[in-house]
């Protein structure tokens, strides 16, 4: 079992996990500057409206965790407006098929398309929204990351005024030809993320926290349909999952992972570089899976900064001086940017807060 499908159980109480083992590679989160749009765009599944012939591809989508090249291609183009932040992905798929028809059903259980999304950066209160070929859709709300063993989807959330439209380059549910792929365009409302009625978030020449995910399986044909291919022993073999920025492990939630995505108010080209108190952020995070590790190992938390790593924690150049702090509950790690001055803190359950 795929640790996406051990997260589904975790959200139904089926069973726990721990998440913190990782790559031995760096992960970079990519980066991409979305454009405002002044013109409409039709939600119809084509790519040929003005606006996305202004803007650029995303580089194409990598395998969540090895340098292996997806067999398959997939990108995406970002716009925004003041009402909706807009979505086109195109995926290369010579047997386009899906089955599941029914909103908010496991849809990753189907060839798909996922998008996640953290508004304010700290890991908790994201989005996630799973459309497969059919154009039906699964979206969620966890209040934090799987990593804990906490029940934290809110699977009854929906997305009000969501617009998505998917067109066939090919024949859908047909094995006896082959297709091109298939290409997906959606509309997500700010709204949908708004925290208060009185809410002003969208956002305006700043970023948000977006990755994306293609879940792929293999394919058996049978009595003329698709279905998921199993092995000898009757189990489904693993899907493949290829994403816009790579994570290192085969586990979608670890937000502080996922690109960033820069919403531009200019007219034409804009560049946006990554805030030095985000890559602080990250080095926080790897004393956070760090200091984890260390307790399911020993059962009990380190008591020093030394305990978890012996070398310099620097970030452009700069030197960091981090704080580990134990108390009845878990600990705080806390360090003092020395970019912004700001105390950044992580907390064991993994929240970031800056003060």
């Amino acid at each position: 079992m795929r640790l996406k499908s051990k997260c589904l159980a975790v959200a139904f109480g089926i069973l726990s996990i721990s998440a913190y083992s990782q790559s031995k590679k760096d992960v970079v989160p990519k980066t991409y500057v979305a454009a405002k749009t002044s013109t409409p765009i039709a939600i119809d599944g084509e790519e040929n409206d003005a606006s996305w012939n202004k803007v650029e591809w995303t580089a194409l989508f990598e395998d969540i965790s090895t340098d292996v090249k997806p067999k398959y291609a997939t990108k995406v183009k970002m716009l925004w407006d003041e009402t909706n932040f807009y979505i086109l992905a195109k995926m290369e798929e010579p047997h386009v098929w899906a089955n599941l028809k029914q909103r908010d059903t496991i849809i990753f259980y189907n060839n798909d398309f996922e998008v996640f999304i953290d508004p304010d950066s700290d890991t908790f209160n994201y989005y996630e929204l799973e459309i497969n070929a059919l154009n039906t859709a699964w979206d969620l709300f966890l209040t934090k990351p799987y990593r804990e063993d906490d029940k934290v989807v809110l699977n009854d959330w929906n997305i009000p005024g969501l617009k998505s439209a998917v067109k066939i380059n090919g024949t859908l549910n047909n094995p006896n030809d082959t297709d091109e792929g298939w290409v997906l365009e959606m509309a997500i409302p700010w709204a949908s993320y708004k925290t208060t009625f009185f809410d002003q978030n969208v956002p305006v020449d700043k970023f948000w926290r977006v990755n994306f995910s293609r879940v792929n399986w293999q394919h058996d044909v049978k009595n003329g349909s698709y279905e998921r291919k199993k092995d000898t022993e009757g189990k489904f073999l693993p899907e493949y999952n290829w994403v816009w920025s790579p994570m290192g492990v085969i586990n979608m939630h670890e937000p502080e992972k996922w690109g960033y995505v820069y919403f531009s108010s200019k007219e034409g080209k804009d560049s946006f570089e990554i805030p030095q108190d985000e890559k602080v952020k990250w080095e926080l995070y790897t004393l956070y899976r760090a200091q984890k590790e260390y307790h399911n190992k020993n059962k009990t938390w380190a008591k020093s900064i030394t305990d978890l790593t012996k070398k310099p924690i620097t970030v452009d150049g700069k030197v960091l001086k981090p704080i580990l702090e134990n108390h009845t509950t878990g600990f705080n790690i806390a360090v003092k940017s020395p970019f912004s001055n700001k105390t950044l803190i992580i907390e064991e359950d993994g929240k970031i807060i800056s003060k």
